[in-house]
């Protein structure tokens, strides 16, 4: 009788624990499993560290050609290539490489090619000499792309055929700076370009020594991949190896598995879809599909005629699936989860609504940056989540932001001031040995640029990370807003300081504001330029949009342009972005002359209410 008392009262105690488990801490189980999950691939890295013998993720692809050698890896444009047939092709260009490239190990090449299996068979065929190599982003040119050639010290560029052109007005330059300049491409006559294709029939398919490709620190680089940051010209942020195997990880911890197909429209020169996309495949030993350049009509079929599981996004993606037309097939596919950044609640929850209930799984984090969110509870409308147990392994911080000053708010001390639950604030996180911050290639000063020091105690570091985060009271992780000289459009970061300089160098402009304005509809901010006209001279649309598309790529060039008689300043003399970006760019409240990108009428045209009213509702095409 005792005992059955005793028993009964165990299971009212187990009963009533998992209630108020299910009450109070709803998510405690989904917590615990993923803590573990992301301990249990730290402690592999952990062990990289003690014993100095560090699987790269190029070790891990050649692992996975071994065991699995007739395993499709990329499907690009209906053709399939196996992991012998990658692992064959950059052995051949390894090979090449050592033969008649003039670098060692060590030495940094960079890449300026778009989406195709060469980019990943030059990348590790790179690799396997022991070079850095430095991605290129497909849209820059001119004086950007050779800024970012000179920045990251290359010894040389690949490019790809169909980008050669890329390097009108900038080859001898290159050259004068003994830059050598490969092309994936055949017969090249009368010029110094080389030809990488000239020399593969010939070359051996048979692997370099292991020694070349070795690395004994997780610390070592491995990548350059460019961000615009916050300032300035593009930034070559340092990837490691550590961050690139962090990063291969992504799609594991997020529960997909070797028997899911990956469908990667994004572009490889972009940490997401190389690191993420390519990364975890290979992790894994799966398939995925590459996409040369995303298409909203094509998607879906090519994720029907694969038979995709998994695809990555970022949200302006979602936004134009979304806006494509219904048909009785939205609700027709494989696709069970998709992993990416940027996705706005109303999106993600259409984007349900219409094709199902997909699994969206939001991951936080910048390139460069020491930091990420990964939503693994997938909670409509948050990037992340935090908890007692994450912040074990991550120190971040959300201070008090003066938008109106653009800068941090200081108590007496001068020390940042932390937000309370809820409360909006800048995103900073902790330098330390488990968050290291490495940074810039080239400029000791653009790193320190990046960092706060003397946060709440004299001595601290923290990486600003540039975006205003808000966490509620059960530690679910919002973005809200960027802050500074940065934004985002088309899914890319732009750097205003960047665009007042191209801006600026204009006769007839005298001075320039960049901000980003938001655009019903669109996600991100769309690019919007205040200007003082020089005296005795008139704006120009026609002159002004021909040198806008010469030396801007289309995520950076300003949708609107704004002409003001006076600049207005901060209190610290820095120009005022706030009450720009507030007041929009509606023709009916702003007394200002506005005008607007026309790519039919090849000009910056007036901004008009009828022009306004048709942004509005989306019958014009940004």
């Amino acid at each position: 009788m005792l005992s059955f008392a005793w028993i009964s009262a165990l299971v009212v105690g187990i009963v009533s624990a998992h209630v108020l488990q299910k009450l109070c801490f709803p998510y405690f189980w989904k917590d615990i499993f993923f803590f573990f999950t992301l301990c249990r691939y730290g402690v592999k890295l952990e062990l990289f560290r003690l014993t100095s013998r560090v699987c790269t993720v190029l070790d891990r692809f050649i692992q996975q050609a071994h065991r699995i050698p007739d395993k499709p890896f990329i499907i690009y444009e209906g053709s399939v290539h196996t992991y012998e047939d990658i692992e064959q092709r950059s052995n051949r260009l390894a090979n090449v490489f050592f033969q008649k490239l003039n670098v060692t190990k060590g030495d940094c090449v960079a890449m300026l090619m778009n989406n195709e299996p060469d980019f990943v068979c030059v990348w590790f065929g790179l690799a396997k000499l022991g070079c850095p190599v430095a991605f290129l982003n497909t849209n820059i040119k001119s004086k950007s792309l050779l800024h970012c050639i000179s920045s990251c010290g290359a010894k040389a560029v690949i490019i790809g055929a169909d980008l050669v052109e890329c390097l009108d007005g900038i080859l001898s330059n290159l050259l004068e700076h003994n830059i050598q300049v490969w092309a994936m491409k055949s017969h090249f006559e009368g010029t110094k370009v080389e030809s990488v294709l000239d020399h593969i029939d010939a070359a051996t398919d048979k692997p370099l020594p292991a020694i070349l490709r070795a690395t004994t620190s997780l610390k070592s680089p491995t990548l350059y991949i460019f961000t615009s940051g916050t300032t300035g010209l593009p930034k070559a942020a340092v990837i490691t190896h550590l961050q690139s195997l962090k990063a291969a990880g992504g799609f594991w911890a997020f529960g997909v598995t070797e028997n899911d197909v990956m469908y990667i429209p994004l572009p490889l020169y972009h940490s997401a879809a190389s690191l993420i996309g390519i990364g975890g495949t290979i992790e894994l030993g799966a398939t995925c599909v590459l996409k040369k350049k995303f298409s909203a009509s094509q998607f879906w079929n090519d994720c029907r005629k694969h038979n995709a599981t998994v695809f990555q996004y970022i949200g302006e993606l979602c936004r134009y699936l979304c806006n494509q037309p219904k048909t009785e097939l939205d609700k027709v596919h494989s696709v069970r989860m998709g992993i990416g950044n940027g996705l706005r609640q109303d999106v993600w929850q259409e984007f349900q609504r219409r094709y199902g209930n997909i699994k969206m799984c939001e991951v936080y984090g910048s390139t460069e940056g020491n930091l990420c969110f990964m939503n693994h509870i997938g909670k409509i409308g948050t990037v992340g989540r935090s908890n007692l147990m994450y912040r074990l392994l991550l120190k971040y911080d959300l201070v008090k932001y003066d938008m109106m000053k653009d800068e941090a708010i200081k108590d007496q001390y001068g020390f940042c001031q932390r937000v309370k639950k809820g409360e909006t604030g800048l995103l900073l996180s902790k330098v330390s040995a488990l968050t290291p911050f490495f940074g810039y290639a080239g400029s000791k000063q653009l790193t320190e640029k990046k960092l706060v020091r003397n946060v709440f105690v004299k001595g601290d570091a923290y990486v600003n990370t540039g975006d205003l985060m808000a966490e509620d009271n059960e530690g679910f992780i919002s973005f809200k807003d960027r802050v500074g000289d940065t934004f985002r459009w088309k899914g890319e970061n732009v750097a205003t300081t960047e665009m007042e300089e191209t801006l600026g160098s204009v006769d007839f402009i005298q001075e320039v504001n960049v901000y980003g304005v938001e655009i019903p509809g669109h996600e991100g901010r769309a690019g919007m330029a205040a200007m003082i006209v020089r005296p005795g001279f008139m704006f120009d649309g026609n002159t002004f949009f021909e040198h806008v598309v010469k030396e801007l790529p289309t995520y950076a060039r300003p949708l609107f342009i704004r002409l003001q008689v006076v600049m207005e300043m901060t209190s610290t003399f820095k120009q005022q972005k706030f009450q720009l970006v507030q007041s929009g760019f509606n023709p009916s409240t702003i007394s200002d002359p506005l005008y607007v990108l026309d790519y039919q009428q090849n000009s910056y045209i007036p901004l008009t209410k009828n022009v306004y009213k048709s942004i509005l509702c989306g019958e014009r095409k940004l």
